[in-house]
């Protein structure tokens, strides 16, 4: 372990795992900048009132990944691509204590900049796309883990195949699918 270096994400998740208490505080400090960094790409653009604040969504998806199962970390790719579902899961949350608060008005419209391609010149609702998500998993699982990985986890083709365990051709070709399943059914 001489040559890992203290602030590897990798390491660090490693010894949390192995119940390193003090290890989960050097991660937050390590990851914190990326993670906002993700953050910042979920809500940028969107109105202040429409959705959580970077900081606000950093804290509650790292509060959620801290409070997970252990043992269940592969590498940095992985963390930061369950991290991204975790931003996922906090703003669909977000959105619908919103809509429900709303007493029975129009749902409340959550725009999303930055989906990949052939989504990137219109917003979409975060409530439709979560349930065009759903509605790919329960048809194809792997696809819309794909979708999770690309869109909502930043990782590249190669990055989700080996999080997948899967070639960068398997993960471009249903990638390619996705988005135009996806542009069916939110078009």
């Amino acid at each position: 372990m001489a040559d890992e270096r203290p602030g590897d994400i990798t390491l660090l998740l490693r010894r949390m795992d192995a119940g390193d208490a003090a290890a989960q505080e050097v991660l937050y400090v390590t990851i914190q900048g990326q993670l906002r960094e993700l953050a910042n790409d979920f809500v940028r653009g969107q109105p202040a009132e429409a959705t959580l604040g970077t900081t606000a969504l950093v804290n509650e998806a790292y509060l959620r990944l801290a409070g997970g199962p252990e043992g269940e970390w592969k590498d940095r790719r992985h963390f930061f691509a369950v991290a991204a579902m975790a931003m996922r899961s906090v703003l669909v949350d977000h959105a619908r204590r919103k809509r429900a608060a709303k007493r029975g008005g129009d749902m409340e419209r959550v725009p999303l900049d930055g989906l990949a391609a052939p989504f990137e010149e219109r917003a979409g609702d975060l409530l439709d796309l979560d349930e065009a998500l759903d509605e790919l998993a329960a048809l194809h699982a792997r696809v819309a883990k794909v979708v999770e990985l690309r869109f909502f986890g930043g990782l590249t083709c190669a990055e989700a195949g080996k999080v997948l365990g899967v070639s960068t051709a398997t993960v471009e070709r249903e990638w390619e699918f996705a988005r135009a399943w996806l542009r069916e059914r939110l078009g």
